[in-house]
Parts: C-alpha cells; sequence; structure tokens
C-alpha cells in the first residue's frame, strides 16, 4: 500500500478524480510574492497551497483549504488523502454527531500515517548517508555525491501543511482544524442584521490552551510564545513535517518534550445546524490573513474580509469570480500599502500564497450585475472606515445602487446603510444609498445595522499632497468608470458624471 501511495505521488495521477465537484462555491487564489526597492513583485517559490472541493452521496459536502511551506507535497497529498478516508463511503447520513467526529480524527491520522509511509525510504537512506564521515578539509568525488543526494532527499522528505476542513453532512456544518488556517461562517437575518462567527482557533504559538498542552509535555511555553515560531513555523499542529514529528528532540524549543509535541490532530468545535440559514461559509489559508492582518492590523480583518465577499456577491455572477476578485482585492491592499511608505509598510514588503473558498448558503449571487429588486445598477464605491479602538485605517468597497427609472433601489443581504445625497450633473440626479455588509472580529457577534463604523474619519485630518489637494475621503473612480461606460458608450461624458 504504501508502495501505490508513493507512485501516486510522484505521478499526476489524483485518487480523486471521479468525484464531482460542488458547484456551489468557489475559489479565488494568489501566489507568494516579494516586493523589492523598486516596487517589482518576484515570485519566490511555486504554489505551496491546496484546498478540495467535493460532493459526495446523501447530501454530503466535503471542502478544505491547505496552507503547504517548504513545499507543496504535504498540501497535495493531504488533499487527495482526506478527501478519500471521507467520502468513499465512509460518512452516512444516519450518522450521529459523535460518529462524525470520529471519522474525521481517524482521517487526518490516516493521512499523516499514510504520508510518512510515502517517505520512509527516503527517510531511511538519508539517515544512512548522514553517517558517512567526510575526510578532512576535502570532500571526494564520493563524499560531494553524498552530500548532493542528501541534499536532494531533504527536499524530498521535508515540507508539511496546514489544514482546515469543513463537512456539510445532515445540513450540519463540521470542521476540523489542524493549525493556522481560518473558518468564518457569514449568517444574513431577515432584519438587515449578519452575524459571523470564526469557528475555532489558529493553533499557534499565541494560544493559551496550545501552550499549556506543550507545557504539559515539559516544553517551555514561555520560551515558545517568545519565539513566536517552532522550526520555521507559527503551528503548534501540523500535518507531515518529519523535523518537529521525528527529530524534536533536535530542536532546542522541544527537546524537552516528554512525547511528540507537535501533532495532527484536528480541533473539531461543536457542529452548527444550517437549516434556514442565508449567508456564506469562507475557508481562508493562513497567507491570506496574514496579508490582510499585516496591511490593516488584526483588528477587522474579519469585518473586511467579510464585507469585501458581500460586495462582490452583488457584482459578480459566478462564486469562482467572487472569490478570485476578494483575493486580488486583498493583494492590492497589501502592496498599496507596501509602496504607501506608511506605518505598516514595513510589515507588507513580502506575501505568502493566499486561497480563499467560499460555499454559498441559500445567498443570492448577481444577476448580469443587476441588484435582485428592481433592476437597479450597483457601482463599487470605495469608503474608509476607522476603529475608534485602533489607529488602523481600513477601506471597505460598499455597493453604490443607481435607480433604473429614477426611483431608489435598495440591494439586499446588507448589515448596515448610509444614505446620502448624490446629485449628478446628467439629466438623472437620484439619491443613492451605500449599503455594506459588516461583522465582528470576535467569536460571535451581531451588526447592529446602525453604520456606526462609517461615522468616523479618524483621529487625523488628511493632509494635502504636492499639488494642494486633499485625498477624497470617498473613491468613486470604479463609478465614473462603469456608468461611463453604461450610459455613454464610449461618447464623451460631457455633462455626465465624474470630475469636469
Amino acid at each position: 500500500m504504501a508502495a501505490q501511495r508513493r507512485t501516486l505521488m510522484q505521478s499526476h495521477q489524483s485518487w480523486t478524480d471521479d468525484l464531482p465537484l460542488c458547484q456551489m462555491c468557489g475559489v479565488g487564489s494568489a501566489t507568494n510574492c516579494v516586493y523589492s526597492p523598486d516596487d517589482k513583485g518576484t515570485q519566490s517559490h511555486p504554489n505551496e497551497d491546496g484546498y478540495l472541493r467535493f460532493r459526495g452521496e446523501d447530501g454530503c459536502f466535503l471542502y478544505g483549504v491547505f496552507n503547504g511551506y517548504d513545499g507543496g507535497r504535504v498540501a497535495s497529498f493531504a488533499s487527495q488523502c482526506l478527501t478519500a478516508e471521507l467520502l468513499l463511503g465512509q460518512l452516512k447520513s444516519n450518522h450521529t454527531d459523535s460518529d462524525v467526529r470520529r471519522i474525521l480524527t481517524q482521517a487526518f491520522d490516516v493521512v499523516e500515517k499514510s504520508y510518512f509511509e510515502t517517505i520512509d525510504h527516503a527517510l531511511a537512506e538519508k539517515a544512512h548517508l548522514s553517517t558517512y564521515v567526510l575526510p578532512h578539509n576535502e570532500l571526494s568525488p564520493q563524499s560531494q555525491k553524498v552530500q548532493e543526494r542528501l541534499k536532494e532527499l531533504e527536499q524530498e522528505v521535508s515540507g508539511g501543511a496546514t489544514a482546515v476542513v469543513a463537512l456539510i453532512l445532515n445540513n450540519k456544518l463540521y470542521i476540523a482544524n489542524v493549525g493556522t488556517n481560518r473558518v468564518l461562517l457569514c449568517k444574513s437575518s431577515s432584519d438587515g442584521q449578519n452575524q459571523v462567527l470564526q469557528i475555532g482557533r489558529p493553533h499557534n504559538t499565541d494560544n493559551e490552551e496550545e501552550l499549556q498542552r506543550l507545557a504539559a509535555l515539559g516544553v517551555d511555553s514561555a520560551r515558545v510564545r517568545q519565539a513566536g515560531q517552532i522550526a520555521g513555523q507559527s503551528s503548534t499542529r501540523r500535518l507531515g513535517d518529519y523535523r518537529v514529528k521525528l527529530n524534536y528532540t533536535e530542536i532546542d524549543l522541544l527537546s524537552a518534550a516528554k512525547t511528540k509535541p507537535i501533532i495532527a490532530e484536528p480541533e473539531i468545535p461543536v457542529s452548527q445546524s444550517l437549516d434556514s440559514v442565508t449567508g456564506f461559509l469562507l475557508l481562508l489559508s493562513e497567507g491570506l490573513i496574514n496579508a490582510l492582518e499585516s496591511a490593516h492590523g488584526t483588528e477587522q480583518a474579519n469585518q473586511e474580509i467579510v464585507a469585501m465577499v458581500a460586495a462582490e456577491l452583488a457584482l459578480q455572477t459566478s462564486l469562482e469570480a467572487v472569490a478570485q476578485s476578494v483575493v486580488e482585492r486583498v493583494k492590492r491592499l497589501h502592496h498599496d500599502v507596501y509602496v504607501s511608505g506608511r506605518q505598516r509598510a514595513s510589515y507588507c514588503s513580502q506575501h505568502e500564497d493566499m486561497t480563499l473558498l467560499i460555499r454559498t448558503l441559500n445567498y443570492p449571487l448577481a444577476e448580469g450585475a443587476l441588484t435582485p429588486t428592481q433592476g437597479g445598477r450597483v457601482y463599487p464605491v470605495s469608503v474608509p472606515y476607522s476603529n475608534s479602538q485602533s489607529t488602523s485605517k481600513t477601506s471597505v468597497t460598499l455597493s453604490l445602487v443607481m435607480p433604473s427609472q429614477n426611483t431608489l433601489t435598495n440591494g439586499t443581504n446588507t448589515a448596515s446603510t448610509l444614505e446620502e445625497g448624490t446629485p449628478t450633473p446628467g439629466s438623472q440626479s437620484p439619491t443613492a444609498t451605500l449599503q455594506s455588509t459588516n461583522t465582528q472580529t470576535q467569536s460571535s457577534s451581531s451588526s447592529s445595522g446602525d453604520g456606526s463604523l462609517f461615522r468616523q474619519r479618524g483621529s487625523q485630518a488628511a493632509q494635502p499632497d504636492e499639488t494642494g489637494r486633499v485625498p477624497p475621503y470617498v473613491d468613486f473612480t470604479q463609478f465614473y468608470s462603469l456608468w461611463g461606460s453604461d450610459h455613454c458608450d464610449g461618447q464623451s461624458t460631457q455633462g455626465g458624471l465624474g470630475p469636469q
């Protein structure tokens, strides 16, 4: 069996090629990037993230996002093996919550053991060659070959991945998490309020429960917290990574552990019922989270990503386009902070691979970029907001809804509104409604719909640029562009919208 797994890993064949994909979700991604002083971005390594999105039998759906490091082999293997362990008859509609939790835990255990079976020969050869004694002050041809082979073996066996898996069975949502990816469940209610639940906490060196677990094994948790990383990663639970699984006694921070300190056991919170739920589920890779938090801080990260998703759902006609547009937004935000030279620019010199998976839950997509009510056209407008408890500033794209027949049209699935007169020089002068979906950054809370986040402009006033102009508070660039293309058909915008 191990030989078969090794053969499959070395080929392009997938164990899950014949499984049907879920059409109710979309995935967006971006590769890693390092910015140079002249603002040129360079990819430092191949994409290491992975994901899965399959539809099983009996109303079963399986999704996952995997953040690989030091290569994408573990992420790729885990995405295939987990699917095979969960969607090939193991899960039944009559299974209880405890049954599902047991099956999920067993699946991760099989993935971990199976992966190490695929590299056991390479590890054994590496251990054997490592005992080769090199001549002093000289490398013989044979010694050079040994060193080259050791480098090849290290590349073959190194690397690991963190993983988060979402399973929907019997209209219940189960989350299994290993590491530092994130899950957000956004629920929309009929009264215009949205609730966002961050399911689970990251397994990293800031997690108090994880530090207590390590301390119980004899690890100095204070040193771990101070170091912030273990063998190059902040995660305290991982798939693969032989260094912290097999050779942890050779790692200073972990050498005192009584038993294996870095584990692959998933944390599975209480299941969530999806009955009568309207909203969407988000699976975010660590790279996407870190890019957004590096640019704007941690306080409003969940709010921002949900607002972006809601705005794109009102604009796009496919979930793939929604997910990719949100990832591109985060990528641009991260880059813009870097080139701005502002306070957080030093945190944004590079970002890792980014992956976002969106699964809608009875949530409508835009139809031809129209609002779902009376045909009003939705135009994007970028509006910043500030957090009174933070000095960081954030820009969130809202929906500026323009009526088609001189009447105001409101979009749906929003959490807060700001009504503001928007005079136009042209024949139509409607008042428009700015709309966005706003949520929380704690484990769970509701937005009241009072729009309070958008009533502050921050404690510092904008400063004029070299031309004496003050940057606009609201960016109407996309609005002008789309309005012009819709109403002028490429002709002059004389007398129309936009700066004259």
